[in-house]
């Protein structure tokens, strides 16, 4: 049997119903979020589950920003963060050399929803935090310690999870 790793991916709502449609995740090369050797060489004391916890949490961050950027597209989304957690083929992926991105991996393959385990999706009562966290992405970049606290307030909200079956509930939640 091929070793898997539960890899967090970022996504949105539109995102999540073009997977729905296409029957996968993708195209190639994905980013998402794992517990990685190196995260768990840096965060010594966590159990699995707090190191699980890590990467959903930076998955859900790469979420605001993808939320950002297809509402820069025109994409209606809505303002809520999107995580898909699924178990990836350790072939499949590729740890980032990069030390900062401790949790960060490339998938090198579209990901079956087959493979998806659970859908991690803010409630609908997070949304006005999310949407001041989208909106003040560019100057938290930039360096504003206000902005940062007003991205950082998205992340006081706990994502939902939700089983595979559920999807078609949160696609027509929005």
């Amino acid at each position: 049997m091929m070793d898997a790793m539960r890899v967090y991916l970022p996504c949105t709502i539109p995102a999540l119903a073009r997977a729905v449609e296409a029957g996968e995740l993708g195209p190639a090369p994905l980013t998402g979020y794992a517990v990685t050797p190196a995260l768990v060489e840096w965060y010594a004391s966590g159990d699995t589950e707090e190191l699980e916890y890590v990467a959903l949490t930076e998955a859900a961050r790469a979420s605001l920003r993808m939320l950002a950027a297809d509402r820069a597209d025109g994409v209606p989304a809505p303002a809520r963060r999107v995580v898909v957690a699924a178990d990836v083929p350790d072939d499949a992926l590729q740890l980032s050399p990069n030390l900062e991105d401790r949790a960060r991996v490339r998938l090198l393959a579209a990901v079956p929803m087959a493979k998806v385990a659970a859908v991690h999706v803010d409630d609908q009562l997070a949304g006005p935090d999310v949407e001041q966290a989208v909106a003040a992405l560019p100057r938290a970049d930039g360096g504003d310690e206000d902005a940062r606290f007003t991205v950082d307030g998205a992340e006081a909200h706990e994502l939902m999870w939700y089983a595979t079956q559920e999807i078609p509930d949160i696609l027509a939640e929005g």
